[in-house]
């Protein structure tokens, strides 16, 4: 036998109270009775005494067969597992003196980032002479910020790493 879990529902070697409410296999409602009673009309069904709600006064029990029980929580926990979408953090590059060709193919992708539900890392790299220069990055960021203020909230408003100049969107 497996050892208990401590959180979910306990068994009929588990069930600690004297008296039970107790549902059958049907969900019919059978009422109050002593945990031994109901063990044993569980074992004449075929089934287990699985105890459902613990807080109750008396704790309620029902009638079931476990090993189809723990199938059906784990089929629901890789179904839910399966559906979730996790959030990923896509990276632009860009430079200051970036075209406007660029820069609109560049927001583009951006874009299409945002509206899947992903945040968006924006990093501007300098080089050289352009580390004078930082106004412009600035500006440039400040433009981008402008750009997808409909769609998307600065998360962490640029800041300056080394030669790099970083900026994170997330959706709205």
């Amino acid at each position: 036998m497996q050892p208990p879990v401590k959180s979910g529902p306990r068994f009929d070697n588990m069930i600690q109270s004297d008296k039970v409410r107790v549902i059958d296999e049907n969900g019919e409602n059978l009422g109050v009775m002593y945990t031994r009673e109901a063990i044993e009309q569980a074992a004449d069904v075929g089934l287990n005494l699985v105890e459902v709600s613990p807080n109750a006064d008396p704790p309620v029990c029902k009638f079931l067969d476990v090993g189809k029980y723990r199938y059906e929580a784990q089929k629901k926990a890789n179904a839910a597992r399966k559906t979730q979408k996790t959030q990923e953090i896509k990276e632009i590059k860009m430079r200051p003196n970036i075209d406007d060709h660029d820069y609109d193919v560049k927001m583009r992708n951006v874009n299409k980032f945002i509206e899947n539900g992903d945040k968006v890392k924006v990093t501007l790299r300098f080089r050289g002479r352009e580390m004078a220069h930082q106004q412009l990055g600035m500006d440039l960021l400040r433009r981008v910020q402008d750009d997808v203020e409909e769609i998307a909230k600065v998360e962490a408003f640029p800041r300056l790493e080394g030669r790099q100049m970083l900026m994170v969107l997330a959706p709205r």
